[in-house]
């Protein structure tokens, strides 16, 4: 029988589930906090069950041979190398779902506490000082509430927020138009939700794209008085700059749960003006715990002893019967996916995915998962192939699946149609005999490129002498070219350029690229 190693504080009745399923099961809930012990442990175990205390290295999974499972009891998975995990062959799972009402209320309870000011009042009587007027508070009944990511938790915020009769604006890639009136609130870009907003409060992941979103520019353009709440991820704020508002009265204060580095024994925002810190609390419940450790138990049960996968963040959700055949296919719509999403800035409304050939007669559950996974994970980085149709569902985001028989050349072929509020970008893809995926089609243009590691998306006029000019100054700045594929509407019409390149393209290089005549856009993609 397999064995379970759980290194972290886990519910008794999630620790029975192992046990009563016949697996055999090692609580040592403080050994993620020693690493050297942990090493030791983890040698012969072939599960793993966390929460947020055990760190995943590539170290500890070289010293695991037998490991085959991770169960996260909880959404985040910062802690665990996930492409480590990947190499290894060891599946991650998480559980999205299971304490997402807990972190919202636990942000609403933040926006009361600085608004009345309750952690120091309270502070204040019990030292008995009695200085009524001193804690003068604001009502939150008529205000405006900035949403800054409006997925499950921060859609849940929202609700809550309209039932205290807050007006509410957001701000989220995916949010359309139709799903913002669904959910009651306004949907804005980012610049004229801190403008607007009385409170802004954080529900995004940290991502590239995320990290520092209020920063010191951010912070200027906001209301003056205005109150900050953070209950998602340390890194989203200029932690900083927003220690300089508070201390010269640009802020009015700020509910922090999440710091940048933590366990924060100590950080610059320590003795701001009223600020309201807790030891990231946002899933702190013992509903919530009970939850996701329940849940934990059961998924890695299952994949343990009958080879069930659910809620993987690094596989696919399908049968052993299946694997062989569609998992080519996965990979295929899973970078068709990402394709469109590391080039898409603008609301999704729908996706359109056509299977046509053989492709079309498959079971399509888990490669339309794959296509919306890949397009919502350049934004969305906790997103899995389980998740992923309900978090599109959420959004309001059209999920359209067409089936056909062959009609071109390839024996299999999917095109991935991404509708936003401002256009449509297709791109098109088939899988050869040898099981590699291939790009056959972008933007209705034919062209056949392998995904790469690292590549460069570049529209352009076709002239004469570009492919030298862009080969030049690619060398020039140091940067190898391993593959270079070019298609063409017409003669001197819209070109497109996908270049394989050896390691990731910096911001320098792109602006490089952008700058040179006939090119119009310059993106790089990563796969």
């Amino acid at each position: 029988m397999p064995t379970v190693l759980i290194s972290d504080k886990l519910s008794p009745t999630a620790v029975d589930i192992f046990k009563d399923r016949g697996i055999t099961t090692i609580y040592e809930p403080d050994l993620g906090k020693d690493k050297d012990a942990l090493l030791k442990a983890i040698a012969e175990v072939d599960g793993l069950a966390i929460r947020s205390a055990t760190k995943v290295t590539e170290k500890l999974l070289e010293a695991a041979p037998n490991l085959k499972v991770i169960g996260r009891a909880g959404i985040g998975v910062d802690n665990v190398d996930v492409p480590a995990a990947s190499r290894a062959g060891v599946i991650v799972m998480n559980t999205p779902f299971g304490n997402s009402i807990t972190t919202a209320e636990h942000a609403i309870a933040m926006m009361f506490a600085v608004s009345r000011q309750i952690a120091a009042a309270d502070a204040s009587t019990q030292a008995g000082k009695w200085e009524k007027n001193r804690f003068m508070g604001r009502e939150l009944t008529g205000k405006t509430l900035g949403v800054i990511g409006c997925g499950n938790i921060g859609s849940i915020v929202a609700s809550r927020a309209i039932g205290l009769r807050l007006r509410v604006i957001a701000f989220d890639p995916f949010l359309t138009a139709e799903r913002a009136q669904e959910i009651g609130v306004e949907k804005v870009e980012l610049e004229e939700l801190f403008r607007r907003a009385d409170i802004v409060t954080l529900h995004t992941p940290l991502t590239e794209r995320t990290k520092n979103v209020v920063s010191k520019e951010a912070i200027a353009s906001m209301r003056d008085g205005a109150i900050l709440i953070n209950c998602a991820r340390g890194g989203l704020v200029d932690e900083a700059a927003l220690r300089e508002a508070l201390d010269s009265g640009k802020l009015g204060g700020a509910g922090i749960d999440v710091f940048s580095s933590e366990p924060a024994t100590d950080n610059v925002l320590f003795g701001a003006p009223n600020l309201v810190c807790t030891p990231h609390l946002g899933a702190a419940t013992s509903e919530a715990q009970e939850n996701v450790a329940l849940q934990v138990a059961e998924q890695m049960s299952d994949y343990l002893l009958r080879g069930a996968v659910a809620n993987a963040l690094n596989m696919p959700s399908i049968t052993a019967e299946e694997a062989p055949i569609l998992t080519p296919f996965v990979t295929l719509a899973e970078r068709l996916g990402s394709f469109a999403g590391q080039l898409t800035e603008s609301g999704i409304k729908g996706l359109r995915i056509e299977y046509e050939g053989d492709v079309a007669s498959l079971n399509l559950k888990a490669l339309t998962a794959a296509a919306v996974t890949g397009l919502m994970r350049p934004l969305l980085q906790d997103v899995n192939m389980v998740s992923a149709p309900t978090i599109a569902r959420d959004r309001g985001i059209a999920v359209e699946e067409v089936r056909r028989e062959q009609q071109g050349a390839y024996e299999n072929y999917i095109r991935l149609t991404v509708i936003t509020e401002r256009q449509e970008r297709s791109v098109a893809g088939t899988v050869f005999s040898d099981g590699k995926p291939r790009i056959i089609q972008v933007k209705g243009i034919n062209l056949d490129a392998d995904f790469g590691a690292h590549m460069l998306y570049v529209t352009n006029e076709d002239k004469p002498g570009f492919i030298g000019t862009i080969g030049t100054a690619l060398g020039e700045a140091g940067v190898n070219i391993a593959n270079f594929n070019l298609g063409r509407k017409e003669a001197g019409g819209e070109a497109i350029c996908l270049i394989e390149i050896d390691g990731e393209a910096d911001k320098a290089v792109l602006a490089k690229i952008e700058a040179l005549p006939l090119v119009t856009q310059a993106k790089a993609l990563n796969f």
